[in-house]
């Protein structure tokens, strides 16, 4: 019985050591990639900074009705985009974004809203397809390296529904913001209306610079908001895309220290049952030899 023990604690020491390197091995994928996703990141701080100044100047100065500034008071549709991850092994990550937007989806269907569903990530879609849930239009493949074109497709897409359904009143994105290796951050931010707020000030009060517009008022704000849109989009792209790949160093590490665990728990055992079986077969030697001379 002993020696059996021991062949089972072998064979899960020997599957638990595999599975540590493939933990590893993750762990440092992420580790290598993480850097240049946060510096994505924040290179990007720049231009949605300028771009923000910009059309807020344009905004503020000229005191313009734009469509795309103001809330359709009718709609009763509300656009959410959620940000999720393509693959798992990544820790709460996509069940912490998924967690909200249940309970977003909740809050507008409580007020009498119709929630639309526009998903990024594998998982997110799976997760409301699974659950019976309509996606409006889903986006694969990209999760932890977003591109500037999927971005621009997002929002294009994003604003052309909102310019041409009088019913959909508003459109929020679900996403993780990254703020350190170990803190990630689930946010709702509200895209359109187009809200012009710079993420990045730290709540001073700036002079705007003046600007002349050419050839006309109209056309530049009609240039500005998509590039507008755009950059938000793919700035919240970028801060989901290093959330995950911390989330998922962070998931590999733990993985890994537990899979040490395991392997010096099942060495013990197997010790235990090695010593157990040494222990029987003196006994037994000792009965024999007892036998033989009581004989």
């Amino acid at each position: 019985m002993a020696a059996g023990m021991q062949r089972v604690y072998e064979q899960r020491i020997k599957s638990t050591e595999t599975l540590k390197k493939v933990f590893r091995a993750m762990e440092l994928i992420a580790a290598s990639r993480i850097g240049k996703a946060r510096t994505r990141a924040q290179e990007g701080t720049p231009y949605a900074r300028a771009l923000t100044q910009a059309l807020s100047a344009l905004v503020t100065h000229a005191r313009l009705e734009h469509p795309m500034l103001k809330e359709h008071v009718e709609g009763k549709k509300v656009a959410l985009v959620v940000v999720t991850s393509d693959r798992g092994m990544a820790g709460s990550y996509s069940a912490s974004v998924l967690r909200e937007a249940e309970i977003q989806i909740e809050k507008f269907e409580d007020a009498g809203k119709e929630p639309v569903l526009f998903v990024l990530g594998r998982r997110g879609a799976s997760f409301f397809k699974f659950r019976g849930r309509e996606v409006a239009g889903a986006w694969e493949g990209n999760s932890d390296a977003p591109k500037a074109e999927e971005a621009a497709e997002v929002a294009d897409q994003l604003y052309d529904m909102f310019h041409n359904d009088p019913e959909l009143g508003e459109v929020y994105i679900i996403y993780t913001r990254y703020i350190s290796m170990v803190k990630q951050v689930v946010e709702v931010r509200r895209l359109m209306p187009i809200e012009v707020v710079d993420d990045d000030a730290d709540g001073e009060a700036e002079a705007l610079p003046l600007y002349e517009f050419e050839p006309s008022v109209d056309e530049a704000l009609a240039s500005l908001l998509p590039l507008y849109l755009r950059s938000r989009v793919y700035n919240h792209l970028l801060h989901a895309a290093a959330s995950e790949l911390a989330s998922r160093q962070q998931a590999m590490h733990t993985a890994t220290d537990n899979a040490e665990d395991l392997i010096r728990d099942y060495t013990r055992l197997k010790n235990a049952a090695r010593q157990a079986d040494i222990t029987q077969e003196i006994s037994e030697i000792v009965s024999g030899a007892d036998a033989l001379a009581s004989s």
